[in-house]
């Protein structure tokens, strides 16, 4: 079990990366069944604000319930690619008018509707950090092949 101290460590890193990605997915549970959905993010003074289009209803099932909200940077070409989760309860709340303008301009549409957002404001319990290092170790050359990349040692 970690010590409040590493879990303390843990949420500010989570923290500090989602600052360096933009979008995500929340998880929650509608009618008992798991729901995932597209979110933009926004770390406002250390809290973390979701905006998500209110059309896919999942709004309604996070406020005041469990969710899990993930980024990553995944596909950046980062050499270090790294992947978020918070785990936490969620509600909804009207963004002032600086996080407004923080998130930016709206989508057009989501799923073929126009966007009309909702905005959460997420209070993390949990966070994990996931890290891939892409670096060759010693005497590994890195091939790249289209998308997959293969390591040969030699």
């Amino acid at each position: 079990m970690p010590s409040d101290a590493s879990a303390s460590a843990d949420e500010a890193r989570a923290i500090e990366l989602l600052t360096r990605a933009t979008h995500g997915r929340v998880a929650t549970s509608m009618r008992a069944m798991p729901f995932v959905a597209p979110a933009r993010h926004l770390v406002d003074d250390g809290r973390v604000l979701l905006r998500l289009h209110r059309g896919l209803g999942c709004h309604e099932a996070c406020d005041g319930g469990v969710v899990a909200y993930g980024a990553d940077n995944f596909g950046s070409g980062a050499a270090d690619e790294w992947s978020v989760q918070l785990t936490g309860t969620a509600t909804i709340v009207e963004p002032t008018a600086a996080q407004l303008t923080a998130f930016g301009p709206l989508p057009r549409q989501e799923d073929g509707e126009p966007f009309e957002a909702v905005y959460l404001h997420l209070e993390p319990q949990f966070a994990t950090v996931h890290a891939l290092d892409h670096t060759p170790a010693h005497g590994t050359a890195v091939v790249n092949s289209g998308e997959r990349l293969f390591r040969h040692t030699g």
